[in-house]
């Protein structure tokens, strides 16, 4: 073989290597593009975009794992909680090859990848564990991102029936950095709270997206049951001992002073405890709880009581209830004064006084049968509201406003 033709052939090699050099560098940039997009775009401040999907909004699905439900207080309208956020979506620009690389999954700062700015609207403070979570990113670009938060929200309770309330509390998760036409969730929610030992057990757990909005959201829905049978014993069972107690003391004597010091100090204890209970016990401006009701028809009624004694025992003492006698009696029982000078016998005197004590006394134990079967009564009425009556509260003002609405400045 000529010198000339071995260095063509030398020639065609170095050449051919050149250019199957160039093609792998080519795949590997085709590759590799998205991530070497990204860090293009972490260099210039400049934030990640969402994914382009065409048409149709990008479908983000939502697993939301609540863990715990705590530091539930009615007063404030206020309940805390823990959950943990699985977010996966689907990105085709961060694809890669199997020639290129043999891994089937990376992990990268979430700092680098588009991910949803989630914001809650009824939170007065969230918590997230982790500012900058690694998300988890497949060869074929699918990516999953778990993040953890404590949160603690507004509650609208329905506290008609406290302490045997229930209510739904909701979590409304917005993205405000995008639109409806861009994005879309498709959430679930899972209960995994294992402890029940508290006052408030969540009953039920769902996640929805509301019909109407104007950007994308979702809603996570907390049923809460009240469950405090210590609240429950401590509460009605002093209201009915107090009422048996008051009638208790009514079947005393009208003459003896015990009586009158029994009602009173019954009725200052009474106030005592309704103004401690009804600082414990929550209000609303539209559902207040019947417990309210109840306790105060219980202090009308002891107070009614009370001033029964004491009339009753006032006007016994002052002989309001004598007989009266006709002037045509009197001067007749003074002419026979004057004729039979001797004096007059014990016993009608103790008749003119006897009407007086029969009369008072026959007075009280109607008021007493009346008071006995007024507490029945409004027992069995009070029952019968329990059991029967529902009360929601007023819907806010935005309630008509499309879901997701951003406030008018």
């Amino acid at each position: 073989m000529e010198p000339g033709q071995i260095r063509r052939g030398q020639k065609r090699a170095f050449l051919m290597a050149i250019l199957r050099l160039l093609l792998e560098l080519f795949l590997l940039g085709s590759a590799w593009k998205p991530l070497a997009c990204l860090d293009s775009l972490l260099a210039t401040d400049i934030s990640p975009q969402i994914p382009d999907n065409g048409s149709v909004p990008l479908i983000v699905d939502v697993q939301v794992f609540v863990s715990n439900v705590f530091d539930v207080d009615i007063l404030q309208y206020t309940v805390s909680s823990s959950m943990l956020l699985k977010l996966s979506w689907f990105d085709p620009h961060l694809s890669w090859h199997e020639n290129t690389d043999p891994r089937s999954f990376i992990t990268l700062p979430s700092a680098l990848l588009w991910t949803p700015d989630l914001t809650i609207q009824e939170a007065l403070w969230v918590e997230w564990r982790e500012h900058n979570p690694r998300a988890r990113v497949s060869r074929e670009g699918f990516v999953e991102l778990y993040t953890a938060l404590t949160t603690k929200t507004n509650c609208d309770f329905e506290l008609l029936h406290f302490p045997s309330d229930k209510s739904d509390c909701s979590l409304s998760f917005y993205a405000f950095s995008n639109t409806a036409q861009e994005l879309k969730f498709h959430p679930q929610a899972v209960n995994e709270i294992v402890g029940v030992k508290r006052e408030y057990v969540v009953r039920g757990l769902k996640a929805q997206v509301p019909h109407q909005q104007l950007v994308p959201c979702f809603q996570v829905t907390l049923s809460l049951e009240n469950t405090a049978v210590k609240t429950t014993m401590a509460l009605v069972v002093p209201g009915v001992a107090i009422l048996l107690a008051d009638i208790c003391g009514s079947l005393l004597p009208l003459k003896a002073t015990e009586r009158i010091s029994y009602k009173v100090t019954l009725l200052l204890g009474y106030l005592v405890f309704h103004s401690s209970l009804v600082q414990a016990l929550p209000s609303s401006s539209s559902c207040s709880p019947l417990l309210i009701s109840y306790f105060t028809l219980l202090l009308i009624l002891l107070s009614v009581s009370t001033m029964e004694s004491v009339l009753m025992s006032a006007l016994l003492t002052r002989g309001n209830f004598s007989p009266k006698i006709s002037p045509n009696l009197a001067l007749r029982e003074e002419g026979l004064d004057t004729a039979n000078p001797e004096p007059r016998s014990e016993e009608p005197q103790g008749k003119v006084q006897e009407p007086k004590k029969t009369w008072a006394e026959a007075m009280d134990h109607i008021f007493l049968l009346t008071y006995v079967a007024i507490i029945g009564c409004s027992q069995i009425i009070f029952v019968i509201v329990w059991v029967w009556w529902e009360c929601k509260s007023d819907p806010p003002p935005a309630k008509d406003i499309p879901h997701g609405g951003r406030p008018d400045i």
